[in-house]
């Protein structure tokens, strides 16, 4: 009799647990958009394979473009859930999730451009990888459990590029776009059916 009491309790608490994280997670962030992303890398990776600009200059202006189009997607679909969610209410508080991120991002931003000053272009996919596996880092309570692994894959692949040796080389676009595809596509899935798991 204890102990079916003891089990009722635990499972009450383990409901609770679960409600409380469901309230916790970020909505903010767009399955769909994040997936578009990832097709802009690989579009970008393909372009650039076929095009092959001659300089490092044209390397950068293409994965700019990348950039680009995914901060488009993305903070786009952020913008538009803040302002047309009512359970959000425009309240800037609901954005803390997404503010945790700009630090790891401010600092690949100040590491990309120490590299590009410094014409070191081959160290440009490691930390683009590596600092923005980092950024996952904040949403482990906030996202589902599995975008941590995204990160984690991120900063996998930006050591192997570390590490590769040789090193990988900046004109060849297939590394970064492949990895950000992968990474891009599986984090934008997770999203998407947990969010529609929710519903």
């Amino acid at each position: 009799m204890v102990a079916s009491h003891i089990h009722d309790a635990l499972s009450q608490v383990r409901k609770l647990r679960g409600a409380v994280l469901e309230k916790r997670q970020f909505r903010g962030y767009s399955g769909p958009a994040r997936m578009a992303a990832g097709c802009a890398a690989l579009a970008g990776a393909t372009v650039l394979s076929r095009l092959q600009p001659t300089t490092d200059i044209g390397h950068l202006a293409g994965w700019g473009a990348v950039l680009a189009a995914s901060l488009l997607l993305n903070y786009g679909a952020l913008a538009y859930w803040f302002l047309s969610d009512p359970q959000v209410g425009r309240n800037p508080a609901q954005l803390q999730p997404a503010l945790d991120a700009i630090p790891p991002l401010a600092v690949g931003a100040a590491f990309s451009l120490a590299c590009i000053l410094r014409g070191q272009y081959d160290w440009l996919f490691p930390v683009w990888m590596s600092m923005y596996g980092l950024v996952h880092i904040p949403y482990r309570n906030s996202l589902p459990r599995a975008n941590y692994g995204v990160g984690l894959f991120y900063i996998a692949a930006g050591a192997a590029c570390l590490l590769w040796p040789g090193g990988v080389p900046f004109r060849n676009p297939w590394p970064m776009g492949l990895v950000f595809f992968a990474g891009e596509m599986t984090g934008g899935m997770i999203l998407h059916l947990n969010r529609d798991r929710n519903l």
